[in-house]
């Protein structure tokens, strides 16, 4: 990683993004989480190493996790490297955790999470509570898009 990208990444502080999320999901409402990780986790996320495209959080047993998150072993690491895609707990209220519970309980909502950041330097994960979008809702977006971009476009024309 060139030193100007991880200047920028260390300004900003966002360490993943998932911007699948924003185009399959209906966003409603979000949410910042804590996440428990392991030492050699945090170095590689800290270099870089760390995917949310497919990633998903649920609730179960009174405990928040998050699933399919992938965490890159760390370069520098031993035998006691972790599991690139182990299940993570987030660390949440247990008020949240209820009501969160009662929300996924509707029909198609989902916990998605949206981005990873640095915070006081503490890993924390942006959740999303979101609505699945059919594939019509998807053209119209995509649409709508296209009209922004060429409006955009004509404006700076002039």
């Amino acid at each position: 990683m060139s030193q100007k990208a991880k200047e920028s990444r260390d300004a900003s502080g966002v360490l993943a993004t998932n911007r699948k999320a924003f185009r399959d999901f209906h966003v409603l409402e979000k949410l910042e989480a804590g996440i428990e990780l392991r030492g050699t986790e945090v170095k590689s996320i800290r270099e870089g190493h760390i995917r949310i495209d497919e990633a998903y959080a649920h609730i179960e047993n009174g405990q928040a996790e998050v699933l399919q998150m992938t965490i890159q072993p760390y370069s520098h690491g031993n035998v006691h490297n972790h599991s690139p895609t182990r299940p993570r707990r987030l660390l949440l209220h247990k008020k949240e955790i209820s009501r969160l519970r009662s929300k996924i309980g509707e029909k198609g909502l989902t916990l998605v999470p949206l981005k990873a950041y640095l915070k006081d330097g503490k890993v924390k994960i942006e959740l999303a509570l979101c609505k699945g979008k059919d594939t019509v809702d998807k053209r119209e977006t995509l649409k709508k898009k296209a009209a922004d971009l060429d409006t955009r476009r004509a404006l700076r024309g002039r």
